[in-house]
Parts: C-alpha cells; sequence; structure tokens
C-alpha cells in the first residue's frame, strides 16, 4: 500500500493519463500539457470510443466479483485525479469492507486500451497510477491489474511491484519538471512517431537538420527546382 503522505492541493492534482503521454513520449507530453497542442487520427478516434463504450455500461455483480465502471481517482500523494475505466472487486479475507456489501473485496483496476500490448511502459505506468490512487483512497493494498487490449481482444495482467511504482513517481516527477521550465524537448525521430496524432505539428523528421537545409528543401519542393540540401 503507498505510504506517501498528502502533499498536493486539488488545484495541482495531474491527470492520471499525462503520464502515459510523457512516458510515450516527453515532447508529445509537452506538445499537449505546455502548448496545449491535440490532434485526432484514427487511433486516438478508435480509443476515445472503446473508453465510451466500457463507461457507459452498468455496474454487475457476479458472486465474488463486482464491477464499477468509470470510477473517478485521486492520489493527493503523487498529485494525481482520474478515471478508471473499470475496477473489479473480488472478494478477499484480506480485503475492505465496503459499504453495502457483504464480506470483504479487493480492488483490481482495469485500463482498456483499443490496440496491441507495447514494448515501452506507458500503458502499465497508467495503470499502475490508477492502482496507487485506490490504495490511498481505499487504504488498501493492490498488487494487481490488468490491460485489455482492442485488437487481441485479451487480458494482460500486471505486478504493481516497486520497480514499476518507482516509474509511476520518476514519470510524476518528470512531468511537474517540464511544466514548471514550460519548454518543450527536442523532437527526436524514432519508429513510435508513426503512431503519433501529433506527427504533423512535432515533425520529428526535421531532427539533426539545421534549419536553413530544412527551409531551402521545403522551398525546393514548393517551387519544384533542386536546391542541394544533402548533408555534407
Amino acid at each position: 500500500m503507498s505510504d506517501t503522505a498528502p502533499r498536493f492541493a486539488e488545484e495541482d492534482l495531474l491527470p492520471i493519463s499525462a503520464l502515459q503521454h510523457l512516458v510515450f513520449c516527453e515532447r508529445q507530453f509537452a506538445l499537449m500539457f505546455v502548448e496545449r497542442v491535440w490532434v485526432e487520427n484514427y487511433l486516438t478516434v478508435e480509443g476515445r470510443a472503446l473508453h465510451e463504450q466500457v463507461d457507459v455500461g452498468q455496474a454487475e455483480s457476479r458472486g465474488d466479483l463486482r464491477i464499477s465502471r468509470a470510477v473517478p481517482l485521486r492520489s493527493l500523494g503523487l498529485g494525481l485525479v482520474g478515471k478508471a475505466d473499470v475496477v473489479e472487486f473480488r472478494a478477499d479475507t484480506d480485503g475492505i469492507e465496503v459499504r453495502g456489501w457483504p464480506g470483504r473485496w479487493r480492488p483490481f483496476p482495469v485500463e482498456y486500451k483499443h490496440g496491441r500490448p507495447k514494448e515501452h511502459r506507458a500503458d502499465e505506468v497508467q495503470l499502475a497510477a490508477q492502482a496507487i490512487c485506490l490504495e490511498e483512497m481505499f487504504a488498501t493494498e493492490v498488487p494487481r491489474g490488468a490491460l485489455f487490449y482492442g485488437k487481441t481482444r485479451r487480458r494482460l495482467e500486471v505486478e504493481i511491484d516497486g520497480e514499476l511504482r518507482a516509474v509511476v513517481r520518476q514519470a510524476a516527477d518528470r512531468a511537474r519538471e517540464i511544466l514548471a521550465a514550460a519548454i518543450t524537448p527536442l523532437r527526436r525521430r524514432e519508429p513510435k512517431c508513426d503512431h503519433c496524432s501529433l506527427l504533423e505539428i512535432c515533425r520529428p523528421e526535421i531532427a539533426g537538420r539545421s534549419a536553413v537545409r530544412y527551409l531551402e528543401k521545403a522551398l525546393a519542393d514548393e517551387l519544384g527546382r533542386g536546391v542541394d540540401t544533402e548533408e555534407t
């Protein structure tokens, strides 16, 4: 269970989703939360549709399992606020009491993603941040959660271990550093850029070129004449 003492005011809380963007790409995070830039693409539209479909579902009760949807989350310790797509409360003799429910229960967050499992840990960080919020809210341990991916239609269970918790805290601290400095990190072209909705605004292909050479090539392309812009 999180032992972080409350230290953030309500008005200083960061969206949990911001950590997912930061771990994916610090420049993307800064464009969104410093420069306030946002662009839709088919991936963001599909993702939003999946979340909306999950959020509007009804609460369920299946014996030793109770399912709550669109659960508000908050951690004053980490300074985070957000919403869990689904929190399953599983019967557990070492769990917590919930008003109106007989027995004891253990929260288990489930985050829905429209794509597939990824090599980076951005999705895991978002899920772990939700778990830490639940721990603070319910004063209990949340050792596991799950990511559900729309493309594979499968769950990936995630252990919320010490290493992952440390990554969450580091991400929260780094997010605040970037916000305080109000400086957008430099471009860096990577394969994951192809899946970013901010690709056309970020223009990571400029990385490593001088501004003059880039403008020369852009002008040449526009006028249809050959300006030699090859790097020497």
